[in-house]
């Protein structure tokens, strides 16, 4: 199996909602494919969890827009989309410094 590449990882940082959504983000995959919208949310565990977009047809069904088709692909996705969130945040401490 190849590896999944992701890069060019931007996060847009949200106000926190009480569902834990803090930014969305996006990301390019293998050098291919762009990635929109994808929705991140904060858990628990001080972990993240990522939701891809969907759409409500109109009798009511939801229909997936994209999303990884296996675990494997979710985590690199996950991992990318972690390293930003902790790059950004290493910004914003060194810049209170």
């Amino acid at each position: 199996m190849n590896e999944p590449v992701i890069s060019q990882v931007t996060f847009f940082p949200l106000r926190p909602t009480e569902k834990g959504l803090i930014g969305i983000a996006s990301c390019l995959f293998n050098n291919q494919l762009s990635l929109n919208s994808i929705s991140v949310y904060s858990t628990l565990s001080g972990d993240i969890r990522l939701l891809f977009p969907d759409k409500v047809l109109p009798n009511s069904k939801r229909i997936n827009i994209y999303y990884p088709v296996n675990k494997h692909v979710y985590e690199a996705i996950k991992d990318a989309v972690d390293s930003k969130l902790r790059e950004l945040a290493k910004k914003v401490e060194n810049k209170a410094d």
